[in-house]
This record gives structure tokens, sequence and C-alpha cells, in this order.
């Protein structure tokens, strides 16, 4: 499956060093196609810079939201080589993240609260079919590497009588301002796909 972009993001990306993309990103570089190959949420990508196009080679684990290519190409540009703090943060915790998360924005996790219900067995087979590991937190938690140096947590409450059942996302504190909030939203709206979906 190949997607198209915005050409700018492409010059962008064929601006920057191939070697200090790589050593940020944990990507190759393939110097005769100009290319770099990407794993994330245990697919294959190739991004061209040549043909300015994103190309997703291998179809492993579950279908992608039409939001992945936008973030690719901003990681690629965007995220650093930071250890992952183990320390969790929600959208709102990040710089400009009261203003930028709602509305529109608003990360889309009642996907996932209408899809399990109070289904914990359910919530916890999706999360581990997308490689995610169990975390001690909320009534269920799971924490997921979807590609270098990236780590989110998504926490589900069971609902009662008074309450509805409730998921919540977090992010490593490594992310708070290296990923523009656009990234991080495209990131979170892929996840909440995909979770809900599996």
């Amino acid at each position: 499956m190949s997607y198209e972009i915005d050409e700018i993001l492409f010059n962008s990306l064929a601006g920057r060093s191939p070697s200090e993309v790589c050593q940020r990103t944990g990507c190759r570089y393939d110097q005769a196609g100009n290319s770099y190959y990407l794993t994330y949420w245990g697919d294959e990508y190739l991004v061209s810079c040549r043909r300015k196009k994103i190309d997703r080679l291998t179809s492993n684990l579950s279908k992608p939201h039409d939001y992945v290519p936008v973030f690719i190409i901003n990681y690629l540009m965007q995220v650093k080589n930071l250890p992952l703090t183990g320390q969790w943060l929600s959208e709102k915790d990040m710089p400009g993240g009261v203003t930028f998360f709602r509305g529109p924005h608003e990360i889309p996790t009642r996907l996932i609260a209408s899809r399990f219900s109070n289904d914990l067995g359910g919530f916890a087979r999706s999360c581990e079919h997308l490689d995610g590991r169990p975390l001690s937190m909320a009534d269920a938690a799971y924490v997921f590497n979807p590609a270098p140096h990236i780590a989110i947590a998504l926490l589900y409450w069971l609902g009662d009588e008074e309450f509805a059942p409730e998921a919540k996302l977090l992010f490593d504190k490594s992310m708070s301002g290296t990923l523009a909030l656009d990234t991080v939203f495209a990131l979170a709206v892929d996840a909440c796909a995909r979770v809900s979906r599996s």
C-alpha cells in the first residue's frame, strides 16, 4: 500500500543528513534509492524522498489509520534519541497540550471504551495482539512501543452504575517537547483505531 503526502515534508527530510536521521530514529537508509526504512507497529515502511511516497511493505498486525504517513515522516524529522523514562504524561501535560488537544484534536479513546464496554478480557486480548505489555495501572493497562524511542500506555477503567467505562492514553515523558503536537495526535489516533479494531 502506498501513501501520498505533502511534497514539502519529503523535501525537508531530503535536506537532512541521512546518518543523523538514522542515529536519531533507529531507521535504515538506502543511498541508491534515497529512501528510509522504518518499522512501525511491526510493519516495515519505505519512505522514498525521490518518489515522494510512503509504502507499507508488510502487513503484520493491523490496518493503519490514514494519519500514519503524517506520523511517520514527521517522526523521522522530529524524534530524538532519548532514553525512555517510564514516567507517563497525558496529552494535556505537554507544552501547549491543554489548548491543542480539544475539539477536533481530542484523542478518540471513546472508541476503545465503546468497543469493549466492561470486557477486560477482550481489551487484554486486543492489546496483547498488538504486542502490548501489561502495566500495573487502572483496572487494566498496556504499554506499546510502536517505533524506536516511542512508548505509549493505554489505561482502561471498568464502568459501573454511575460511570461509563473509560480509556486514557498516556505518553512517555521523553516525548514531551520533542514531537510536535499534531504528530502526537496522529500517533494517538492511530493507536486508538488499532486497539478498537483488533
